[in-house]
């Protein structure tokens, strides 16, 4: 039976793979690449540059899927939001489905290679649930861990996520447009389109932001938030300009002791 494999391959440095996901990197016939455009490119060379270094088995291939549209309008409702969301799902299964079927023998191996980990504010593993639905191919398929870049931006500014026995709180930005809400001091946020929090009136806030993290055009940036907002807007805004694309994340603290 065919197999696939869903390999988290980090934030992008190819040092901070795991060596259970090496060891399956090396057991694949073919890689499924789903395409970005010629703005994502350097995603593309940091997925090569992976398999360059890691990949030590003679005659894999590498297959490319278009990635299809996607209804992004920032005036969607939330039940707009999640209706596009899923109509989303839906076009990349069927792609996905076909590939499969087309360029993996019935005994092959094949893998995604995902940012960071599977298990965040990833679509893939629900999109391969959808692919089975369709009953136009069966496989088996493993999940492979990876670090996160949530993990990457603590490592990179050295800190904790969390205060003394307080949860981890990571999100969307979307939900947190309005402000933290009212008992939440601190919020790892993932998904922004732009840089929210320039738009909060609270004084009170520190921010540590990152973006290409574990690469070497990573930007980091640390303040209160009322002092390093601006900077970090226009950071963005000229890196994204520069590379033609963006990944960055950061946590929101409230300013106060803590004992560790």
């Amino acid at each position: 039976m065919r197999e696939l494999l869903i390999i988290g391959i980090g934030p992008g440095h190819p040092d901070q793979l795991t060596v259970q996901a090496v060891k399956a990197l090396n057991r694949v016939d073919v890689f499924f690449r789903i395409g970005k455009g010629d703005a994502r490119a350097g995603l593309n060379a940091a997925r090569d540059e992976i398999l360059r270094r890691h990949v030590t088995r003679p005659g894999y291939r590498v297959v490319d899927i278009p990635e299809p549209p996607r209804d992004r309008s920032p005036s969607l409702t939330a039940d707009g939001y999640q209706d596009a969301v899923h109509d989303w799902y839906a076009a990349r299964a069927a792609l996905i489905a076909r590939a499969i079927l087309d360029e993996l023998g019935p005994d092959g191996t094949g893998a995604f290679l995902v940012w960071g980990d599977p298990s965040l504010y990833d679509s893939m593993l629900r999109i391969i649930d959808r692919v089975l639905a369709l009953g136009l191919v069966t496989f088996e398929y493993t999940v492979i861990p990876g670090v996160t870049s949530v993990q990457a931006l603590a490592a990179a500014h050295r800190i904790m996520l969390n205060r003394v026995g307080e949860p981890v709180h990571i999100t969307p930005a979307r939900r947190i447009a309005g402000g933290l809400p009212e008992g939440l001091d601190s919020a790892v946020v993932m998904l922004d389109r732009g840089f929210t929090p320039a738009a909060f009136d609270d004084q009170g806030l520190d921010v540590f932001w990152g973006a290409y993290l574990s690469t070497p055009d990573e930007v980091l940036i640390s303040g209160p938030l009322a002092e390093v907002a601006g900077r970090i807007t226009e950071t963005r805004a000229a890196l994204r300009e520069r590379h033609g694309w963006i990944m960055d994340t950061y946590l929101l603290q409230r300013d106060q002791e803590d004992g560790g």
